[in-house]
């Protein structure tokens, strides 16, 4: 019994999704979702999952996606983030079914002022869904977290109610994650936002299971986007624990772990702390800046191993007449990137205990 067998391998929706969530819930690992920018970062992220026997989590960022369809687009009105989101998810689908893998589809944070962006993907995954039975994306996030809680949670059941209709997932955020990541700045924020209550966490569950199951939450327990060197984030993963004790009792569950968390802002914790966090329910994790510096990497390391043979079309340490195209040509040096990327990603899903699940 694997991951495949229980929702299949291409992009996962609706229940086989579920499905994988509570599985990997009760196995005790989490899958990676990895913030994609091009085919060749979406790609690697289809090749390392494949690797290493595998699901994987593939979401575009609304900077990513406006990335994805090019700097020159005008992005008014989200145009460019809606068009690229979309075009990359299209990607995702037509390579995913020749990689033989489980493949979560998924956009990242959602701020209310981004509300526009995450409208157009919902279009297009109700045509989509008119068409083939599924949405185009598995799920969205909404990040409301800055928002009064009140309004988070009537606003998340709004959208909910919609995303049921198609068997689409939603991911909503409550606390802040600290620190700066694709233009979204929490900093300054007041340390006791990073750490959600147990109440709070019962307000959520409350109302979106009133509308669906379809549902995780990004509750925060100290997290904080960016690099920081391990120990210097103060994450308290056992806040999860209280948060799943305390549901499990006010609604008289028998699920230990009634409430599917994700884990944001991951750069820099202790391997300590990820396993912690698994074990309280967590079944995302997001990496991004890793996965970041994994490609840059591969490609430094490319270029400080072949800098005389990239200093012009002809003319390198083997002669002044040799030609260089062998060295300067993208295939080359992108693959590179994603060498460095994969190597990167893979220790992710090692962290994650996701090795050879599928």
């Amino acid at each position: 019994m694997g991951v495949i067998d229980v929702c299949g391998t291409g992009v996962v929706t609706g229940e086989k999704l579920y499905a994988l969530l509570k599985y990997a819930q009760e196995k005790g690992f989490a899958i990676p979702a990895v913030n994609c920018t091009s085919s060749s970062t979406i790609n690697a992220a289809l090749e390392c999952a494949a690797k290493n026997k595998s699901p994987i989590m593939i979401q575009f960022s609304n900077g990513g996606g406006a990335f994805y369809a090019g700097k020159g687009m005008d992005n008014k009105n989200q145009a460019a983030a809606i068009a690229g989101s979309i075009s990359g998810a299209y990607h995702v689908r037509a390579m995913a079914k020749h990689y033989n893998v489980p493949v979560v589809l998924h956009s990242d944070h959602c701020a209310k002022k981004l509300l526009p962006w995450f409208d157009g993907m919902l279009d297009e995954d109700e045509k989509y869904f008119k068409e083939h039975g599924e949405p185009l994306f598995s799920s969205h996030m909404l990040d409301l977290s800055e928002e009064p809680l009140a309004e988070n949670i009537e606003v998340c059941v709004k959208y909910l109610e919609r995303m049921s209709k198609i068997n689409c997932l939603l991911e909503m955020e409550l606390g802040i994650t600290g620190g700066e990541e694709d233009g979204v700045n929490n900093e300054d924020v007041g340390q006791e936002k990073l750490y959600s209550q147990p109440e709070e966490v019962d307000q959520v569950y409350s109302a979106l299971m009133k509308v669906s199951k379809n549902f995780t939450v990004a509750a925060a327990f100290g997290n904080v986007h960016g690099v920081y060197k391990p120990g210097n984030v103060k994450l308290r993963p056992d806040y999860l624990g209280k948060h799943q004790a305390h549901i499990k009792k006010v609604h008289g569950l028998s699920d230990d772990k009634p409430v599917l968390f994700v884990f944001h802002g991951g750069s820099g914790s202790l391997i300590e702390e990820i396993r912690e966090a698994l074990s309280h329910g967590v079944v995302k994790m997001n990496i991004d800046t890793d996965t970041q510096w994994g490609y840059w990497s591969g490609l430094l390391e490319f270029y400080k191993a072949k800098e005389g043979y990239l200093q012009g079309q002809i003319g390198n340490p083997d002669g002044p007449d040799k030609p260089n195209k062998k060295y300067y040509d993208p295939r080359v040096w992108l693959r590179k990137a994603e060498e460095g990327f994969i190597a990167r990603l893979t220790k992710a899903f090692d962290d994650l205990l996701c090795l050879g699940v599928n």
